[in-house]
């Protein structure tokens, strides 16, 4: 089922870039404001300034909103590899044939990390999961599925409370993040998590 869920994602990929062919100086930039944003997003945070970013890449701030017209689309661009890295977490996960609770706790902890890439993200992600209009609502329902995935798991082998929502348990989870992220660092979020899984695991 993951396979097929990254086969049909890089297809859809394929279409929007086949559909959009950059000469190469265009492919360049491109490439030159993603990697500068990826180093001035994990200084500074997802609010930092575009046109720092667009400095420092080198190119005009008229070019990097030619490819990137607005933050949260330059922010899904550099997620692209973010999304094979969770179903492969939720595999992995659903794969040790854990209890529940270790389970969970160990899947939530990753899910955290994906959602904490850059400072700033975790909020943004957030925002994204009930607007189909933005950009990054496609990796939302990416990170949705993996969790239901998990979730459901669990449920079939009867080790978690019955009528679980595997949507909320996703809301939860991102609200620790989004406290996590605006927190200082080293801030442990293990117990929060535990209050979660203990929440929805069966007695």
């Amino acid at each position: 089922m993951a396979q097929a869920n990254s086969a049909a994602r890089v297809d859809a990929d394929v279409t929007e870039d086949s559909a959009r062919p950059m000469r190469a100086d265009a492919r360049r930039n491109y490439d030159k404001i993603l990697a500068t944003a990826r180093v001035v997003f994990t200084e500074r945070g997802t609010d930092s300034s575009l046109d720092e970013i667009a400095k420092r890449a080198g190119v005009g701030p008229g070019t990097l909103y030619r490819h990137f017209p607005t933050r949260e689309a330059l922010v899904d661009a550099l997620m692209k590899d973010w999304t094979d890295r969770v179903e492969a977490d939720a595999d992995a996960a659903i794969a040790t044939a854990l209890p529940a609770r270790p389970m969970l706790l160990g899947w939530f902890e990753h899910f955290i990390d994906h959602i904490t890439l850059h400072r700033g993200l975790a909020s943004k992600i957030c925002a994204a999961m009930d607007d189909p209009d933005s950009p990054m609502y496609r990796k939302c329902r990416v990170m949705g599925d993996a969790n239901r995935r998990v979730v459901a798991h669990l449920d079939a082998r009867g080790e978690l409370r019955p009528d679980i929502d595997p949507v909320n348990v996703m809301r939860l989870v991102s609200g620790i993040a989004s406290v996590a992220d605006m927190s200082p660092e080293g801030l442990d979020v293990r117990p929060m998590l535990e209050v979660v899984v203990d929440g929805i695991v069966r007695g």
